[in-house]
């Protein structure tokens, strides 16, 4: 039996918490469980205060003390109880008990579901402000598997009574919008900000799955909450599974490699190859530890004036059969990403770019809102443990090779650039293939568009294949 659930009909545009929570128990199919640890039981405490609980809500509980939590859920390898681990054995557990402990036979049109999540709030030193998973587990029809939504979360209010709120108020928009909302995953997304403060709340991590979602490519929505500037970036795998980069950054040496990769090429897996290998004979430099990542800013997502979602994808899906780690980030100077790693890690951090790249970092334009200018970019960026690799160009017109020997920065900057270049903040690939230096990604791009062949052995093994058996970038 179908029951029809997608649609706000009933209520306003943006419909009050109390109406959202109580269209849930007013619905005699819809039952499940709560389970919350670490931020209080906000948001079940929801559904009971609106009325009508009774009808929805099988069970809430909330392990807090860590042993019981354990003997629950079991214990975690890495002994951490914030994580998409805990909250996944949360929600597969908690499921599990509801289908055992609930007769289907007597419960034809029930529509079972489970929200848990797991939170660490603000310290008292207010040092570290506190992060959260979150999650529900769902189905639309009695006889259909279910579908999951978890989202990481990261807290930016400086009490934890108000974080405990603003996570109470998420979880009923997130179990509203699984019901409500399914057939719109990046409206649901905003959706999940309704009554909350988007300085309040950071959302750095979210996957869809399950039947209702087998169309949805987590990587799009992923691209979505840096567009709506629910976070400053996301990050996504070779499997094109969302990633929590707090998760994938945290104390690893990271090597990152910007570009439009629209198409990537030889130039760029060159980049990477020889970036790998100078940092190998490097001291402390454990591969094991070290993370590569492709990067690409929001703005060269938007070098049309809006993002193109189909042509994201096509960069995406490449990146992926690499095998690379892929970055969307909404920061656009390089001080600003470096900033951003420097959170997750006091290890070695490696900024691989082309001579035109440095030359712009030398711009001043670009830090006019900063009231220390160009000498306080240059502070958060040069710090001890960050260094640039140099991949050289090819200057047509002279056919000279530009290095950091030889580049020209503005004369009123040329002091301070051979401060950082006499310390080793700049070290040259040397090691590099003249012929590779001359593939541009916009050339190739106008030739796949056109249908011109030829540029197939500029691209990496595969990725040319790739790109005829997909009709990537508008190929005819």
């Amino acid at each position: 039996m179908a029951i029809a659930l997608s649609g706000d009909q009933p209520f306003e545009n943006t419909p009050s918490l109390e109406a959202k929570a109580l269209r849930i128990n007013l619905n005699d199919n819809i039952y499940g469980t709560f389970a919350e640890i670490g931020a209080g039981q906000e948001v079940a405490r929801h559904f009971f205060r609106c009325g009508g609980a009774s009808g929805t809500i099988a069970k809430t509980m909330s392990a807090y003390d860590k042993d019981f939590s354990d003997a629950i859920y079991g214990r975690e390898n890495d002994s951490r109880y914030v994580s998409e681990s805990r909250l996944n054995k949360m929600l597969d557990w908690e499921m599990g008990l509801l289908e055992k402990r609930i007769d289907r036979t007597k419960n034809q049109d029930k529509l079972f579901f489970t929200y848990a999540n797991t939170v660490t709030t603000i310290d008292f030193a207010k040092k570290f402000k506190g992060h959260g998973w979150m999650g529900i587990r769902f189905q639309t029809k009695p006889d259909e598997p279910y579908s999951t939504i978890t989202t990481h979360v990261r807290f930016r209010e400086n009490d934890a009574k108000s974080q405990q709120l603003s996570l109470g108020v998420m979880g009923v928009n997130l179990i509203y919008g699984a019901f409500y909302q399914n057939d719109r995953p990046k409206k649901m997304l905003q959706y999940l900000f309704d009554h909350i403060d988007r300085d309040s709340i950071e959302i750095d991590t979210i996957n869809f799955s399950g039947p209702l979602f087998k169309n949805i490519d987590n990587r799009v929505l992923s691209l979505e909450l840096v567009r709506l500037g629910m976070t400053d970036a996301v990050m996504f795998g070779p499997d094109g599974n969302n990633l929590l980069p707090a998760r994938e950054l945290y104390k690893k040496n990271i090597i990152a490699i910007r570009g439009s990769f629209r198409p990537v090429t030889k130039v760029n897996v060159d980049m990477y190859r020889k970036s790998l290998a100078i940092f190998e004979k490097e001291p402390n430099s454990d591969p094991n530890e070290t993370l590569v990542v492709f990067e690409i800013t929001l703005s060269n997502l938007m070098s049309t004036g809006e993002i193109d979602e189909q042509d994201f994808m096509d960069r995406a899906k490449l990146l992926c059969s690499l095998g690379q780690t892929v970055m969307i980030s909404n920061f656009k100077e390089y001080y600003r990403l470096a900033e951003y790693f420097s959170e997750y890690t006091k290890k070695k951090i490696r900024l691989t770019m082309g001579v035109n790249n440095l030359i712009e970092i030398f711009n001043e334009k670009y830090y006019r809102h900063l009231s220390g200018g160009i000498l306080e970019a240059f502070g958060k960026l040069f710090f001890k443990n960050l260094k640039v690799y140099l991949y050289p160009i090819f200057d047509p017109e002279t056919g000279e090779i530009i290095t950091s020997n030889n580049l020209r920065v503005n004369s009123q900057l040329k002091e301070l650039y051979n401060f950082f270049k006499n310390n080793d903040k700049v070290v040259d690939i040397t090691d590099y293939n003249i012929d590779d230096m001359k593939i541009y990604s916009r050339t190739i791009l106008d030739q796949i568009k056109s249908g011109e062949s030829g540029w197939e052995d500029k691209l990496p093994e595969g990725v040319s294949k790739l790109i005829k058996s997909k009709k990537l970038f508008g190929l005819k």
